[in-house]
């Protein structure tokens, strides 16, 4: 469940890039997901060391662990805001005026915030069994999981463009919650995996009125498309 953002966000990523390196970001990217959670395992006691209050402002205690979350929060925020601008506002010329994203640029990105999304499942795998072999296990078997479905879930998000615009609110809504327990606001994962599950029904419900439709749908921009013409 922790890995559907990461899968979200690597899509989104990698769809930037030409047709033949998206595949190829998209695998790299949760490879490299897997390897940053079995590295933490291997110095699970550094991150749990990471739960340790650093300091306080008023009656606010922060500690490394809160000030990651915090981070990538403000990031994640950033990006979503940034990339549902450009689909939806970003002038056509826009695209040609900018040098085209790298596959190095965007492994970078997912980097970034994979560590946010590592610290935080390897702390709940903590937190579940003591066994650090089977929570590595447990590792590969989700990374596993996420390669075979990176695909259709990319796939899908990209030929729909109001699905592309959720996934992108759903990127802006797992940003607010990591700011949310920076700050010592647990909320449970059930309500934000709630939620999303219920509008993607919904949506689901809108693409099978639309089918049924003559209505051409919405073209988002598309940086990659824009600059091939």
């Amino acid at each position: 469940m922790l890995g559907v953002d990461n899968v979200i966000f690597i899509s989104i990523l990698a769809s930037k890039l030409p047709a033949e390196q998206q595949g190829k970001a998209r695998r790299i990217g949760l490879l490299a997901a897997g390897g940053m959670r079995l590295l933490l395992l291997l110095a699970v006691g550094w991150v749990i060391s990471l739960k340790k209050e650093l300091f306080t402002i008023g009656d606010l205690g922060f500690s490394g662990k809160e000030l990651i979350l915090l981070a990538g929060g403000v990031f994640l925020i950033y990006k979503a805001t940034k990339e549902i601008h450009h689909k939806l506002e970003g002038e056509v010329e826009h695209a040609s005026s900018r040098t085209a994203p790298t596959l190095g640029a965007v492994i970078a990105q997912v980097l970034l915030l994979d560590m946010v999304f590592s610290i935080d499942s390897v702390i709940t795998a903590v937190g579940m069994t003591p066994h650090v072999p089977v929570m590595m296990i447990a590792i590969a078997a989700a990374v596993g999981v996420m390669l075979v479905a990176s695909g259709p879930i990319y796939q899908f998000v990209n030929r729909h463009p109001s699905v592309k615009v959720l996934a992108l609110a759903f990127l802006l809504l797992i940003g607010m919650t990591l700011i949310a327990e920076g700050f010592g606001q647990k909320i449970p994962k059930g309500y934000i995996y709630g939620s999303m599950a219920f509008s993607i029904l919904v949506e689901m419900v809108n693409i099978g009125v639309r089918r049924k439709k003559t209505t051409a749908p919405v073209v988002l921009h598309d940086s990659m498309k824009e600059l091939a013409a």
